[in-house]
């Protein structure tokens, strides 16, 4: 849980503040289910606090559900497993592992709840490789009359995809069961390539390795492309993460030379030049996630595959013209498409564009500038950064946007999951 001094909610970033909600702690089905008929609303469920939209904010009740975690069970022959919805990617790599599983795929960030990750449509990248919610089985879910609801995705497909993406909407996801692979190696491999070739080649850079992404460090002119791909090889040790110290003397070099970016470009090009390639193979659990510790703002937008470089290159061009304070990297992924209705992959593969602030700043006016480049090749915002879009821009957006709405009244017909700002996002009134 994440407090401030005063005792109040905050998310990881320091951005969204519930002052004046009462946090709660149900210790099982029945308590819980109490809570949310008899609770304070509006109700809002916490995570691990790695969004940075309002989603958890409110000035009603917010569940702490940290009393749902760990592995319920597990087939061996399916390579399946069950486990509360608020356990942490980290513990849960380590558990699956441990019974010869593996996820297909992660994100670089391992903090979250799993439930978290999946009502956020958190991701990972590969052209093949679909968010974590692709993986969903099973499903428990209490609704907004404390309803305690099960789905499987072999009689309830159509359920499964309406609420395998709700931002904590459509009620208090307690337990899923997951579709997971055989526990795996992975080999690594991290080098330095010139913008102007990813960009070039793209499309073959992207779709020629199992997993592919690229961070664009401003005022470059390069960026480091990772790749990985399964490995029978021996462990190898992984290198020790100098992403930190990367970080601090980018801000060093910005600070210094923000008036000169000829300079700027020339002493990072010099460090970059310096860096030497990482190449390791590791279990899967050990290669995904890095360490965050400077803490950031974000704003992630999901383009049609084919608009990525386009994009980007209008990104980089704003940020550099017109945004010198920018340093951090620019994080760039694939995704595969699927048919789970409030997923921003939604029927179109995709091209994950990811731009960082310094939390310490106001992001915003960078952010609005690249948010118009985003909306116009028609993005779709990560559920969990930062957007200024409302309930008619994402209808517009998501063919079945009414659909999900309709799921999500009979889920809630008390709206006691509506927050002002999900009202306003689901063009509702709280």
């Amino acid at each position: 849980m994440n407090q401030t001094a005063n005792n109040a909610w905050s998310n990881w970033s320091g951005s969204v503040i519930a002052r004046n909600a009462k946090v709660t702690r149900p210790r099982g089905l029945a308590e819980l289910a109490d809570t949310i008929k008899t609770a304070p609303g509006p109700i809002r469920i916490a995570g691990a606090g790695h969004s940075f939209t309002p989603l958890v904010e409110t000035e009603g009740t917010i569940l702490d559900l940290d009393r749902f975690q760990g592995l319920v069970s597990h087939d061996a022959i399916e390579l399946r497993a069950t486990v509360g919805a608020a356990t942490r990617l980290g513990d849960l790599t380590k558990q699956l592992h441990a019974i010869g599983q593996g996820l297909p795929n992660m994100g670089d960030i391992d903090k979250q709840s799993i439930g978290g990750a999946l009502g956020t449509a958190t991701h990972g990248s590969g052209p093949t490789l679909g968010a974590y919610h692709t993986q969903l089985r099973k499903i428990e879910i209490v609704d907004g009359r404390g309803e305690v609801r099960r789905y499987d995705v072999e009689t309830d497909r159509e359920t499964i995809e309406a609420t395998g993406v709700t931002l904590g909407a459509f009620g208090a996801l307690t337990e899923v069961t997951l579709q997971n692979v055989a526990t795996y190696r992975l080999r690594r491999r991290r080098w330095v390539v010139p913008i102007g070739d990813i960009l070039s080649g793209f499309e073959s850079f992207m779709n020629g390795h199992r997993s592919a992404e690229f961070y664009f460090i401003p005022f470059s002119g390069h960026a480091l492309l990772i790749t990985s791909h399964p490995s029978t090889a021996d462990v190898t040790p992984r290198p020790s993460e100098q992403d930190e110290e990367g970080l601090s003397t980018l801000k060093r070099l910005r600070t210094w030379l923000g008036w000169f970016p000829p300079l700027r470009r020339t002493l990072i090009g010099a460090a970059l030049a310096r860096l030497p390639e990482e190449d390791y193979v590791q279990d899967w659990l050990h290669v995904y996630a890095s360490d965050r510790r400077r803490k950031f703002n974000e704003m992630e937008y999901h383009l049609p595959f084919e608009e990525g470089p386009k994009a980007l290159a209008e990104i980089i061009a704003l940020s550099e013209k017109r945004f010198p304070e920018v340093y951090f990297p620019m994080e760039v992924r694939s995704v595969a498409a699927d048919d789970f209705w409030l997923s921003p992959f939604y029927r179109r593969k995709t091209c994950s564009i990811a731009i960082h602030h310094d939390a310490a700043e106001d992001p915003r006016a960078f952010m609005s500038a690249a948010e118009t480049i985003f909306r116009r090749y028609g993005g779709r915002p990560h559920w969990g950064k930062m957007h200024n879009l409302t309930a008619a821009d994402l209808a517009a957006l998501y063919p079945r946007w009414k659909d999900a709405m309709e799921v999500r009244r009979e889920f809630d017909p008390d709206q006691r999951f509506v927050s002002p700002y999900l009202a306003r996002l689901f063009g509702l009134f709280a």
